[in-house]
């Protein structure tokens, strides 16, 4: 059972010039395995450094993150990410790029076959395994890189604006997937938007954070994520809780671009 646990998280970046930016600043948050947590907030509020120290590409200047047990000190395959663009290898073909975990990690070429052929099926791209990455759309370069991630068999999936990249029908096509996979694996997946609207349908828990240095402003328990698993997300999304919990956050978000505005005139 995978347990994440984000305790007294802090991440300050000292600069050239002798001046630092407190980035995260007493961070601390908990997860079972198999929640599913959209984190929100206005741009600057340290959403992508709480992701990386996760993901273990950052070390903290304080607190520490814990998973299954374990402190987090660099990368590791129990935590999987998703990027805004695929980083997918361009030199190698859907299955490869798939079967890479797999490989590196010495698996039997039967037994990784038998991997990337039930996530390409899941993903919905099994008649494109042969096809080059720059063959795919941008949405069909996403299903490779959440195929990917899953062949490694993650404890934790992080995912870092991952459809943001992507046309407004695309991007619904992927929420619905993401939550199929989330349904079908019973995955940890901590997902960073800047959509209210994706946010609101992608986490079960959903996290707003405050600006610089970035805190847990507010936290939300809602329904949406399991009424989105195989429905019409456009229903969900026309709910009439839907429609008032998004105003909120609007506002809320609002305000706070407004304040970090503030600040700024100050300065100059």
């Amino acid at each position: 059972m995978s347990h994440l646990i984000i305790e007294d998280l802090s991440m300050r970046f000292d600069l050239p010039n002798g001046e630092a930016v407190q980035a995260l600043q007493d961070v601390s948050l908990e997860l079972k395995q198999g929640e599913l947590m959209s984190v929100l907030g206005p741009s600057g509020c340290g959403k992508t450094t709480l992701l990386n120290i996760i993901a273990g590409f950052l070390a903290p200047t304080s607190g520490r993150v814990l998973l299954n047990g374990h402190e987090v000190r660099g990368p590791d395959p129990e935590r999987g990410m998703v990027f805004q663009k695929g980083a997918l290898f361009e030199w190698m073909n859907v299955r490869k790029n798939v079967a890479f975990g797999p490989s590196m990690k010495g698996m039997p070429k039967a037994e990784t076959d038998s991997i990337v052929n039930r996530l390409l099926d899941s993903v919905g791209l099994h008649d494109f395994k042969e096809k080059a990455v720059y063959e795919l759309s941008g949405g069909m370069q996403q299903r490779v890189a959440l195929a990917r991630c899953l062949a490694n068999d993650p404890d934790v999936i992080l995912m870092d604006e991952p459809l943001g990249a992507l046309d407004a029908l695309t991007r619904e096509k992927m929420q619905g997937l993401v939550l199929e996979l989330w349904k079908e694996t019973g995955k940890t997946i901590i997902l960073i938007t800047h959509s209210v609207e994706e946010a609101l349908l992608l986490g079960e828990r959903l996290v707003v954070m405050a600006p610089r240095p970035g805190r847990i402003h507010k936290e939300y328990r809602l329904p949406f994520a399991k009424m989105g698993v195989g429905a019409d997300l456009r229903s969900v999304k026309s709910d009439a809780e839907f429609g008032s919990v998004r105003e909120e956050i609007l506002n809320m978000i609002w305000e706070m671009e407004e304040e970090i505005m503030g600040r700024q005139e100050q300065a100059l």
